[in-house]
């Protein structure tokens, strides 16, 4: 059993558009540990670089990274729990997010 926080749900309201967003989800499991990931619409990967390019960062949008990214199609409540709980059953849970403790979770 796990519980999922979602910085977005934190935001005003209006402000998340789950469809060209990211943003940061903390996964808390029974046993105490806590597990980091960033999940990032296509779309937002899109606008992103486009921003980038006109301001001049990442060479102009040449390049984009972000650690522990999750690409999705929307970033909805449903689907990051759809696609943790995916992740949990392949195994590949641990692959994708960052394990971390209350010192660096406001890194």
């Amino acid at each position: 059993m796990f519980s999922i926080w979602i910085e977005a749900e934190e935001w005003a309201e209006g402000e998340w558009d789950i469809y060209d967003d990211n943003t940061d989800v903390i996964v808390m499991f029974e046993d105490g540990s806590k597990w980091v990931a960033s999940f990032y619409t296509y779309k937002n990967i899109q606008t992103l670089a486009e921003k980038n390019r006109q301001t001049g960062e990442c060479l102009h949008g040449k390049y984009f990274w972000g650690s522990d990214m999750l690409l999705v199609d929307e970033c909805s409540r449903i689907r990051i729990e759809e696609v943790i709980e995916h992740l949990i059953i392949q195994g590949d849970f641990e692959l994708l997010f960052d394990k971390c403790d209350e010192r660096n979770l406001d890194e």
